[in-house]
């Protein structure tokens, strides 16, 4: 094998193995958050030995976690882009994308939906650089949802407000509906965006 495949080979490894630590983190955050999530537990959910971490994340368990969250921003992101723009009409769309979000949840024993929002709760008054990290996620859901609503015909300052509503809906939809055990906090605040969104829509 020349020198050349080898490195490619080293690349390639190498991508895959920070890859499957982002992904480990990702899950641990998604299930027990920032504070409870053990940087040996990732590395053991991931399969990679120790030394791992620091080679490809020399910032620590901060740098893997925000990795991990602007990972799951792109994901959470195409998923409700996806739903926003399902459906004839706006404030339908809205209401089904509540509902297969209550779907989702009870479908997974309650598990978190959202790990960005929570973990933006978790760490806003002492993960200085994380809060900036799970704030520049929101400010580009903002920004691409104000897009897609546009989009659909909508005048750019009611899209925003809209998306605004929504994704402080959701967010708290998702904690409630985990409290509780209950879809209904996720399908009460769909219904209640659906008819903002048809007032935003008349205006």
């Amino acid at each position: 094998m020349s020198t050349g495949a080898r490195s490619e080979n080293v690349t390639a490894e190498d991508g895959q193995t920070a890859e499957r630590i982002v992904v480990a983190m990702g899950e641990s955050l998604r299930r027990r958050g920032y504070s409870a999530t053990g940087i040996k537990q990732v590395l053991d959910a991931a399969g990679v030995p120790n030394g791992s971490l620091y080679h490809h994340f020399p910032g620590g368990k901060r740098q893997v976690a925000g990795a991990a969250l602007r990972s799951m921003g792109q994901a959470y992101a195409q998923l409700v882009g996806g739903l926003m723009m399902a459906g004839d009409d706006i404030p339908t769309a809205i209401e089904t994308a509540f509902r297969e979000a209550a779907d989702a949840a009870e479908g997974t024993g309650w598990a978190n939906m959202c790990p960005v929002g929570t973990i933006a709760g978790e760490v806003a008054d002492v993960e200085p650089d994380l809060r900036a990290t799970t704030g520049e996620i929101f400010d580009e859901w903002i920004t691409a949802g104000t897009k897609l609503l546009s989009a659909r015909g909508m005048t750019t300052p009611a899209a925003r407000d809209l998306v605004v509503a929504v994704l402080a809906a959701l967010e708290g939809a998702f904690v409630m509906a985990r409290t509780l055990r209950s879809r209904d906090p996720l399908i009460s605040s769909g219904k209640a965006m659906a008819a903002y969104a048809a007032l935003l829509s008349v205006g």
